[in-house]
């Protein structure tokens, strides 16, 4: 019995300290500072060898930290819900991901640095980007797919490279824009792309 109620202390334990260290991440990534596992160590009070313990690395953790951050897309593009401007709603999802991209920046920072040399582990980076075009496009999707469905998935592909964090800070960084300039390059960028989709699949 006693033995029992060791190994349910250790476990319990090892759950709260679990927590703590995802808690501790989903604190510092709200705060849009940069993202480290020392600092998420630190704020959870648990040494840098607890937190690898529980994640073997920055990726694993902010991975499950990042889990019901993001809304689902639907209640994401509630304000266009009842639009019928294809890019209308795809410029309202393009700002919408940016913003909340720069509003978890240290952390969308530090997974993109922690997958790209590793593209095998890029599936651990949160795929919000796609729900958000998928339902943007969902009422055009089926007649613009029958229409010309060369022009529909081309442009699906176009939208996922500038409804993006790294469009976003390849803007700020390379380019030398500010925030607000690169989020409305980008959402530009989107709609300019959605209108010439629509227009060559009005044409065919």
């Amino acid at each position: 019995m006693a033995t029992a109620r060791i190994d349910t202390g250790r476990c319990d334990q090892k759950k709260r300290t679990r927590t703590a260290i995802v808690n501790a991440a989903r604190t510092l990534i709200g705060t849009g500072a940069d993202v480290t596992m020392p600092a998420i160590a630190r704020a959870a009070a648990v040494s840098d060898a607890t937190a690898y313990r529980y994640f073997p690395d920055l990726a694993s953790l902010l991975s499950e930290a990042l889990v019901g951050t993001w809304p689902a897309p639907a209640d994401a593009l509630k304000p266009v819900a009842d639009s019928d401007d294809p890019a209308e709603r795809v410029g309202f999802a393009c700002e919408f991901l940016l913003r909340g991209v720069l509003a978890r920046q240290g952390a969308v920072r530090a997974m993109i640095a922690a997958t790209i040399t590793r593209p095998r582990t890029a599936t651990a980076r949160p795929g919000f980007r796609f729900g958000l075009i998928d339902h943007a496009l969902a009422p055009f999707g089926d007649s613009l797919a029958a229409a010309a469905p060369d022009v529909f998935a081309q442009l699906k592909r176009d939208l996922a490279v500038a409804i993006s964090a790294e469009a976003l800070f390849s803007l700020m960084d390379l380019c030398g824009l500010d925030a607000e300039e690169a989020v409305a390059s980008a959402t530009r960028t989107a709609t300019t792309l959605t209108e010439a989709a629509v227009r060559a699949a009005a044409a065919r």
